[in-house]
C-alpha cells in the first residue's frame, strides 16, 4: 500500500506493531522515503531494528502515545462492547454489529469531550 501512495515532498511516517520491527521492513520503508514508527521489539536476546535515527525524535514519542489511543479503542470494543467474538453469522450482520459498537464508542467519547469542555 505504501508503494501506491502519491509522491510528496518530505518524509512520511508509518506506524506498526512489534511484528513490523524487522530489518527488512525498516530498510524497505526508508528506501521509499518513509520513516517507520513501529513498536520496538526488545525482548531478552533480541534487539530492535530501529536505531536512534528514528527513536531520538519527539515525533516518535508522539506516535507511541497516539498508537496507544488507537489500541484503547480496540480494547474497549472487545471488553465493554462485547465484540471479542461475534454473535452473528454472515458478513452483513457482523458489519452492522461492528458499526453499532463503533457508534456507541463515539457517543461515549463525545460525552466525555463535552463534559471536559464545560
Amino acid at each position: 500500500m505504501l508503494a501506491q501512495l502519491p509522491e510528496r515532498d518530505g518524509r512520511r511516517t508509518i506506524a506498526g506493531d512489534k511484528g513490523f520491527d524487522t530489518k527488512e521492513f525498516v530498510v524497505w520503508t526508508r528506501a521509499m522515503n518513509v520513516t517507520p514508527h513501529v513498536a520496538q521489539n526488545e525482548y531478552p536476546g533480541r534487539s530492535s531494528a530501529l536505531d536512534d535515527r528514528t527513536t531520538r525524535h519527539p515525533g516518535y514519542e508522539i506516535s507511541k502515545r497516539i498508537r496507544k489511543r488507537v489500541e484503547e479503542i480496540f480494547g474497549w470494543t472487545k471488553t465493554v462492547g462485547n465484540f471479542r467474538r461475534t454473535r452473528y453469522k454472515g458478513q452483513a450482520r457482523t458489519e452492522l454489529a461492528s458499526l453499532f459498537v463503533g457508534a456507541a464508542y463515539s457517543l461515549l467519547r463525545m460525552s466525555r469531550l463535552i463534559a471536559r469542555a464545560a
